[in-house]
């Protein structure tokens, strides 16, 4: 009897290894990329008759253009599948890149971080998503660095409250809205996060104009 598609996907992930190979010299970090989770999947994806797909999507959400990448775990033995999704939306100028480069590279994120959800990759203390690319001190420790990389900045958090204001929303229902959407406090929010909950409240400012 053939192993289920849930065994098969908890052998690969305990088995998987997929290390930093990827070193970024402005933070001073090594980080992950897809590729590097991709190569350290092949050969076990081999061994338990499964294969994965990588798909993307782009999204609307209120103004902006989000890619959503799809990771799918296929038993080819039986055709079942599991699947997996990731939202990511890079800057929109991005110096050094042209448009088509921008969204290789939004791509990248979002797929990399459907594939770690699925096969339970950690990449928590990973700074590659928010690389200041030169613009941070050097000087700094690489735990700082990564630090400061995942908090939003006041300008960005002033932002938020004005236009939660206008809204309506005061600083404390916004953490208290946050805090049951996100289950995080608002300086810990990611920049999509940040981006969707400005959007919301940017159309409720809207209808109560």
């Amino acid at each position: 009897m053939a192993d289920s598609i849930y065994k098969k996907l908890l052998d690969v992930q305990t088995e998987l290894k997929a290390p930093k190979s990827q070193f970024n010299k402005f933070g001073g970090y090594t980080y992950r990329s897809c590729e590097d989770v991709l190569e350290g999947l092949k050969p076990l994806l081999k061994q338990v008759k499964a294969t994965v797909i990588l798909t993307d999507e782009i999204k609307l959400v209120g103004d902006r253009y989000y890619i959503e990448a799809t990771c799918k775990f296929i038993d080819i033995e039986t055709g079942e599948v599991l699947e997996n999704k990731s939202l990511a939306r890079e800057d929109e100028n991005k110096k050094g890149m042209d448009l088509a480069q921008v969204t290789g590279s939004c791509s990248s994120y979002a797929r990399k971080y459907a594939l770690n959800g699925m096969f339970c990759i950690d990449d928590v203390k990973d700074a590659d998503a928010t690389n200041k690319h030169g613009k941070e001190d050097n000087s700094k420790s690489h735990s700082q660095v990564e630090t400061s990389a995942r908090k939003l900045s006041d300008k960005q958090l002033s932002r938020l409250y004005a236009i939660a204001n206008k809204a309506g929303a005061d600083k404390d229902l916004v953490k208290q809205q946050v805090m049951k959407k996100f289950n995080k406090e608002v300086k810990d929010l990611t920049k999509p996060e940040y981006d969707l909950v400005c959007n919301g409240y940017e159309k409720a400012a809207e209808k109560t104009a």
